[in-house]
């Protein structure tokens, strides 16, 4: 193999190493966005649920408030019942009582009833509760684990800009500008292997003359469409 093609494609693999490595670490920012979302989604439904708790909470107390009302007007009617004169008073006064009793009763269903939503929300704000420390436990685990995944992500960027540093060095003048040319207008790929009569790359058919000439890999041969450097890896079977 042509010594400058050897190294272009080790270059290339580099190069590939560094470009996957960069790619994975800026989407790690985006990850960490999303579980902040989680949490605060959590978070939301906890405060939720808790306002709605305390809601509830009000609305029986204002029951029992009205309920406490009407007892004590009761009373006084009973007091009062002892006091009247005439039929006409007691028989007022009765309808008065029994209105009152009605009124007492509906309070005491309403007011059971708050009891068992209470009790409802109460058991659906715990859950959620419950169901923010399970996640907030797992979003941190997951934060940490990408948190080290940017690290290594790091070193390897450092590794492969380093390595490609020296190899740049040993490489023929001409074949590093092409190399640094392409790779520049093509998003760092600038070195591709040719198969079954085809760039890999864009897909383009290959004059069976230049792919012959590519199957020998004695030449920095480019495609004619996409203009990237062709080679062929020995351990593939091809057809021309």
């Amino acid at each position: 193999m042509l010594p400058d093609l050897e190294q272009l494609i080790q270059l290339q693999r580099l190069t590939n190493t560094a470009i996957e490595a960069q790619r994975a670490l800026e989407a790690i920012p985006e990850r960490l966005d999303e579980l902040d979302g989680q949490l605060t989604a959590h978070v939301e439904a906890v405060t939720e649920a808790n306002d709605r708790l305390a809601q509830k909470k009000t609305e029986r107390q204002g029951v029992e408030k009205n309920l406490a009302e009407v007892q004590a007007r009761l009373s006084r009617f009973k007091d009062q019942l002892m006091s009247v004169k005439t039929n006409k008073e007691y028989t007022a006064m009765q309808h008065e009582m029994a209105a009152a009793e009605a009124d007492v009763q509906k309070l005491e269903d309403a007011i059971l009833e708050h009891m068992l939503e209470f009790d409802e929300l109460k058991t659906a704000g715990e859950t959620a509760e419950a169901t923010l420390e399970t996640n907030r436990a797992e979003i941190e685990q997951i934060r940490a684990t990408l948190e080290s995944e940017r690290t290594d992500l790091e070193r390897v960027i450092a590794r492969a800009s380093g390595e490609r540093g020296k190899l740049s060095e040993t490489i023929g003048e001409p074949a590093r500008q092409l190399f640094d040319r392409i790779a520049k207008r093509s998003a760092g790929i600038a070195v591709v292997p040719a198969h079954n009569g085809h760039c890999t790359l864009c897909n383009v058919r290959l004059r069976p003359q230049v792919f012959n000439q590519i199957l020998l890999n004695t030449a920095l041969i480019q495609c004619d469409s996409c203009k990237r450097i062709l080679y062929h890896e020995s351990n593939t079977a091809e057809n021309s």
